[in-house]
């Protein structure tokens, strides 16, 4: 068994409130740091420049006009503004921005020093030039489970403004001892509406699932909704603006990711093994340059496959990116091209609260050794492979048998129960 360090990272949102007086040292504290933001994002579009720089120009200087701001303000301030004027570059490189310097809109000052805030029960207390001041927050779940179950608290908190409201900001770190066994293998396919996975023990295939997540048909239908709400009316409007929030359609997007990426994590601790992942930025970034038109770039682009590769990512297991050029269209036993395949329908019974009708479409391929395979498994077959073998040779098939492997057919709402099985593989 190998061993992998792994620090984590989470992030706890917190809603707050104060009195008058707290929220108006809080304005004249955020307005003091959207002035300084703003210039020195205005010097760093203009000169390019790095974070010594704005701190040899502008330190002394905002430490002069503002003596009552604590020190390590200005000093998030000014990574603030290098991370903002860099990422207004890349935009106007590709010819995207908007404007011909960077606007600065939102701001969220960043306290990094434990001796200017204290987390207490039910209380944050801030410092300010007006003193002390407390931030009151309701009972958070999240926040119990990670005070309590051996995270520990980072020394940076995050304040926004959000009207009368005050959102925090808290990180919490854990590191973990992951162990794995290099021979087994999770591979992982990512599609429009499925994700498929291999997976392989002792360097042999030996089952294979597929989780239908259906996003690239949601995407589909919340354009159309999105479509007919705005149809003849501006999107400003404050009816259309709430119809859209309504939607829900990130929520549910991220609930599916969520689930997909909890089932994969039960896989890999059940099989101690390596979960690899497609390399799908270049993937989805080329998918996206040969699109026809604006309406297909878009369903590439709402996804969501990167997402599911960060949220893997922040899970403790050891995930590894592979290249996943030509994954779905190699015959994985010859290495030879697959000339064409066979589209194909199925339905199958799905267990749930009630027993449902699934139709899954299919994309059939027939392979040099005889077998027909769905173009999907091929692609998460060839992901393994290539984490497994260095020369891209071929592993045999697992206990399943050389004439039968049964895929099994996951709904991410149900859990980690394969609720039936479809036999994807046969002989011809």
């Amino acid at each position: 068994m190998s061993k992998l360090s792994k620090t984590l990272k989470r992030t706890v949102v917190l809603e707050g409130w104060t009195n008058s007086a707290g929220r108006r040292a809080l304005r004249e504290v955020f307005e003091a740091y959207r002035t300084m933001l703003q210039e020195m994002v205005e010097y760093a579009v203009e000169r390019n420049a790095s974070q010594v720089t704005l701190h040899r120009i502008f330190y002394h200087k905002f430490r002069e006009e503002y003596p009552w701001l604590p020190t390590r303000v200005i000093k998030g301030c000014y990574r603030d503004a290098v991370r903002r004027a860099r990422s207004f570059l890349r935009l106007k490189k590709r010819g995207l921005a908007r404007s011909d310097k960077p606007v600065v809109k939102n701001i969220t000052v960043a306290y990094s020093d434990l001796q200017d805030w204290r987390l207490g029960s039910g209380v944050v207390e801030l410092r300010t030039h007006n003193g002390w001041i407390l931030i009151h927050y309701r009972g958070h779940k999240q926040l119990r489970r990670y005070l309590y179950s051996g995270w520990s608290l980072s020394s940076e908190l995050r304040v926004k403004l959000d009207g009368k409201r005050v959102l925090l900001y808290l990180t919490f770190k854990k590191d973990f001892e992951v162990s794995y066994n290099p021979n087994n293998v999770i591979a992982v396919d990512v599609n429009e509406n499925n994700v498929t996975l291999a997976v392989f023990k002792n360097r042999a295939l030996y089952e294979v699932y597929r989780v239908e997540t259906s996003l690239g048909k949601m995407v589909i239908a919340y354009s159309e909704r999105r479509r007919r709400i705005a149809e003849g009316r501006s999107t400003k409007d404050r009816g259309v603006r709430g119809a859209l929030r309504r939607l829900r359609e990130r929520g549910r997007k991220m609930d599916i990711i969520y689930k997909v990426a909890r089932f994969i994590e039960g896989l890999a601790y059940a099989n101690s093994a390596v979960v690899v992942v497609g390399d799908v930025r270049k993937g989805k970034r080329r998918l996206a340059s040969r699109a026809g038109s604006g309406s297909l770039r878009h369903r590439i682009h709402q996804w969501s496959i990167s997402k599911l590769v960060e949220v893997l990512d922040n899970k403790p297991i050891h995930v590894v990116e592979v290249s996943e050029a030509y994954s779905s269209s190699r015959d994985p036993f010859s290495g030879e091209p697959i000339e064409n395949c066979t589209p194909s329908v199925i339905r199958a019974a799905v267990r749930g609260r009630r027993v449902k009708v699934a139709k899954i479409t299919l994309r059939l391929a027939g392979l040099s050794n005889g077998l027909t395979l769905d173009r999907d498994v091929i692609g998460a077959i060839n992901i393994g492979l290539k984490h497994l073998s260095t020369d891209g040779s071929p592993v045999a098939l697992g206990s399943t048998g050389s004439h039968e492997v049964r895929v099994k057919l996951v709904n991410p709402h149900q859990g980690s129960t394969p609720p039936t099985e479809l036999k994807v593989i046969e002989t011809n």
